[in-house]
């Protein structure tokens, strides 16, 4: 092996990204803009919801139940009629419709059990379920406040405190931005590393790489590096401008703790990219494999959901994918300030896993020039 082979065709590697105006616009998106709206655009966030009311009672509690619906949660609320629930629910107007019957008041002060119709537009996942909890916990807060003729809380025997640690604000963007970050690495490790392999295919450079004196091994690490380098600066800038920048989320652990860590996984990944373009004859055919394998990983590492939750072989499975191993290594250090007596767990079995796959791809590498 010499230095020299592969630094040379590293550098080459990087003016031919430079060449790619799609690549390089992957890049600065991904770690940008993508970054910035999984922060404001969580899923799972109720969050400024279209609500319209029906109030057929027009009495001082079906007012009070009205104003209590407020932002950012909800936004003002639509006074519509009977007729215009369905209408307007069928434009997709409104996510929630509250219709309040007429007698409300008096048959509830009756002592009778008089009924609130909730209406819920369930095509909208993200507010549906949450939405609904919420919107029962206002209405029955307000009739029991409306009937005690006082506000306050319930005298429990037991006083339950909440400390919302490693995320006080109980800020759900806090995990978007990072979880994107860690997202992107993974991703545009295989996609950069790959699309570079299948380059030089459609080409025809592959052939004048078999006849220079540089062996198999020196031409996949210069890609590795080259690829790797490209990820590892890009996430670095995002983490420092988007996110700590313009975003203002604090970090709480060790930036260079983070930056080894993202190495590792970089060094598998490019690896793993490297393998699927050996498998892949075209481009189309790449972005097919890539469906194939980075949802999975995504999807299953324990970034949107916590590993806990998923069944157990599935929790085993995945040990074998770098990105799991990345994953906690990350949320460990940037959640929750973890230092290298945590994490070295993480670490060591992302250098393990990162020579398996580099040791499996270059295999199929050889083969490929051959």
């Amino acid at each position: 092996m010499r230095i020299a082979n592969i630094w040379q065709l590293g550098v080459k590697e990087l003016r031919g990204l430079l060449r790619d105006p799609a690549l390089l616009i992957l890049i600065v998106y991904a770690f940008s803009a993508s970054v910035y709206t999984h922060s404001k655009a969580m899923p799972e966030t109720l969050s400024k919801a279209a609500i319209g009311i029906v109030d057929e009672d027009r009495s001082p509690l079906s007012f009070r139940i009205s104003n209590a619906f407020y932002p950012p949660y909800f936004l003002k609320p639509a006074e519509i009629t009977t007729t215009e629930m369905d209408t307007r629910m069928d434009a997709g107007l409104d996510t929630f419709a509250l219709d309040i019957p007429p007698d409300f008041q008096r048959d509830l002060l009756a002592g009778k059990q008089p009924t609130i119709q909730l209406n819920v537009d369930a095509t909208r996942m993200s507010q549906a379920f949450t939405g609904a909890g919420h919107i029962q916990s206002i209405v029955t807060s307000e009739i029991t406040e409306f009937l005690n003729r006082y506000r306050g809380g319930d005298d429990l025997p037991v006083a339950l405190t909440l400390r919302a640690r490693f995320n006080p604000e109980l800020n759900p963007g806090w995990f978007g931005a990072v979880t994107s970050i860690i997202d992107s690495v993974t991703m545009l490790a295989i996609i950069l590393t790959g699309a570079a392999l299948i380059r030089e295919r459609e080409h025809g450079t592959v052939e004048h790489l078999l006849v220079m004196p540089v062996t198999p091994f020196e031409i996949m690490l210069s890609k590795v590096w080259s690829m790797g380098l490209v990820v590892l600066v890009a996430s670095s800038a995002s983490l420092v401008m988007i996110v700590q920048g313009l975003l203002d989320i604090p970090t709480q652990g060790s930036l260079a703790l983070f930056l080894a860590g993202t190495v590792l996984e970089v060094f598998a990944t490019t690896a793993l990219g490297i393998f699927l373009a050996t498998m892949a004859g075209s481009m189309p055919q790449f972005g097919m494999l890539m469906v194939l394998v980075l949802l999975p990983l995504q999807i299953l590492s324990g970034g949107m959901t916590p590993r806990e939750s998923m069944p157990e072989i599935i929790q085993w499975i995945m040990l074998a994918a770098p990105n799991t191993h990345f994953v906690i290594l990350a949320q460990s250090v940037l959640f929750r300030g973890a230092g290298l007596s945590v994490v070295w767990p993480q670490l060591l079995a992302l250098i393990v896993i990162g020579a398996i796959f580099f040791a499996v791809a270059l295999n199929r590498f050889r083969a490929f020039l051959k």
